[in-house]
C-alpha cells in the first residue's frame, strides 16, 4: 500500500469518473485502474463499484475511503510542519470564498499577492458557507473565507472587514426615484434573490423581514448575483449587491444603486481555519494582503451599520 494508491482512490471517489481521476492524477487512466485494482487485491476488498454509473464506493469502499482521507490529512500536516518550522512560502495553499464573494474580493489582492510569492500555489475555489465548513473539516481546504461565525469547536475565524448591502433597483420601479430605501420599502414581488442555502440571502431576508419571499422563491431559480443584475438593467425588479462589487460597476450601472437607511444592513467576512491550522505564516501573509486591498473604512464597523 502507498500514498500513491491512496491518492488515486480520493481523486476516483472526488470524480466519479476514472477517466478524470487519472487526468487530475496527471497520469494515464490504465495506470492509475490498475495502481486501484493492486490495492483492492492487497486489502481484499472491492473499493469502488464500477458498473454503477456513476462509479460509486462499495459500503466496504466507503469505510477505505473515509481512512484514506485521514491519512492523506495527516500526511500533509506532516509537510507543513517542516514547512512552518523552516519559514518556507513553498507548496499550495487551499482557500475556499463565497460565491458572493470571490468576484469582488479575488481581483483585488491575488494578482499581487501571486506576483510577490512565486513558490506558493494559491488554489482557489467557491463553495457556500456549508460546503466551507465541510471542507475544512476533512481537510480539502486549508482556509475559508466566509461571511459569518464558524459556529464549531474545531473551527476558528477571524474578522477580515465588514461590507454593506446595497439595494440594485431598476429605472421601472416606483422605488427608483427614492433616494434611500428603507426595508419596510420592499416586498417579495419582483425581488431577485439567490437560492436557500446562500448566506447572502439569508441574512438579508432577515434584516428585511422578507418571510413572504420563502413562498415566492421557487419563481426565481437563476443562479448568480451578476444574473440577476443583468435582469434589473433590463428593466426588471430589484436586487441586492455587496459593497466590492459597487466599485466594478460603470457609471450607468451605478445610477441604479441605492443604500438602505440607517442603520445600513452590513455583513461580517471572516477567514476560517480549522484551530489546529499549522501554516499560519502563509495565513498571515494572506490576511493582510486581504485586508489591505479593501478600502479603510471597511476595516472596522460604522457606527451606522447594523451586523445582520
Amino acid at each position: 500500500m502507498t500514498l500513491q494508491q491512496l491518492e488515486y482512490v480520493l481523486a476516483v471517489d472526488k470524480f466519479r469518473h476514472f477517466a478524470k481521476a487519472a487526468e487530475y492524477c496527471c497520469v494515464t487512466q490504465p495506470t492509475l485502474s490498475a495502481m486501484i485494482q493492486k490495492l483492492e487485491e492487497e486489502l481484499g476488498a472491492v473499493i469502488f463499484d464500477r458498473a454503477s454509473k456513476p462509479i460509486s464506493p462499495t459500503p466496504a469502499g466507503v469505510k477505505i475511503i473515509e481512512q484514506a482521507r485521514i491519512i492523506s490529512s495527516q500526511t500533509e500536516r506532516l509537510k507543513h510542519l517542516v514547512e512552518e518550522e523552516t519559514g518556507s512560502l513553498r507548496g499550495s495553499f487551499r482557500l475556499a470564498m463565497l460565491p458572493t464573494i470571490a468576484p469582488y474580493l479575488l481581483p483585488r489582492f491575488y494578482p499581487r499577492f501571486v506576483d510577490a510569492n512565486r513558490e506558493l500555489d494559491i488554489k482557489v475555489s467557491e463553495m457556500q458557507t456549508a460546503r466551507c465548513k465541510e471542507a475544512l473539516l476533512s481537510g480539502e481546504i486549508d482556509a475559508a473565507i466566509i461571511a459569518s461565525d464558524p459556529e464549531h469547536p474545531l473551527l476558528h475565524g477571524d474578522t477580515l472587514f465588514y461590507e454593506r448591502f446595497f439595494v440594485y433597483i431598476s429605472r421601472e420601479e416606483p422605488l427608483f426615484d427614492h433616494k434611500v430605501i428603507k426595508p419596510s420599502d420592499i416586498t417579495g414581488r419582483r425581488l431577485w434573490l439567490l437560492d436557500e442555502g446562500h448566506c447572502f440571502r439569508d441574512q438579508l431576508i432577515k434584516f428585511c423581514s422578507l418571510e413572504a419571499v420563502k413562498l415566492n422563491q421557487r419563481a426565481y431559480r437563476l443562479g448568480s448575483l451578476e444574473t440577476f443584475m443583468r435582469m434589473v438593467e433590463g428593466g426588471d425588479g430589484i436586487t441586492f449587491i455587496p459593497e466590492l462589487s459597487v466599485a466594478q460597476l460603470s457609471e450607468e450601472q451605478k445610477s441604479l444603486v441605492r443604500p438602505f437607511s440607517l442603520p445600513h444592513p452590513t455583513r461580517r467576512i471572516v477567514m476560517v481555519t480549522r484551530t489546529d491550522f499549522i501554516r499560519r505564516k502563509i495565513l498571515e501573509l494572506l490576511t493582510a494582503a486581504i485586508v489591505e486591498s479593501v478600502p479603510k473604512e471597511m476595516r472596522t464597523p460604522l457606527p451606522s451599520c447594523y451586523i445582520v
